[in-house]
């Protein structure tokens, strides 16, 4: 298990989203991710698109301008 960062400091929603689920796609169940991002929307869009794919938010932060969010990569969901 792995710890990752994806810089997303200056992209407005939805592409914190978006970028946050290319990188998940590319991760392994157990690694954790820290999205950093400038979009104080992604503070409640992030967590919300993790209890939908089902990964766990370990820690929301604000820092300044930025905010952070790490989470745990869940199981892989089983396309339909």
């Amino acid at each position: 298990m792995s710890h990752h960062e994806l810089d997303a400091r200056r992209l407005l929603c939805p592409m914190p989203v978006i970028k946050t689920q290319n990188q998940v796609n590319a991760l392994q169940q157990g690694d954790t991710l820290t999205v950093i991002c400038t979009d104080p929307g992604a503070l409640n869009d992030i967590p919300a698109w993790c209890r939908i794919n089902g990964h766990a938010v370990l820690e929301t932060r604000e820092e300044g301008h930025e905010v952070r969010v790490t989470l745990e990569i869940g199981e892989p969901s089983i396309a339909l």
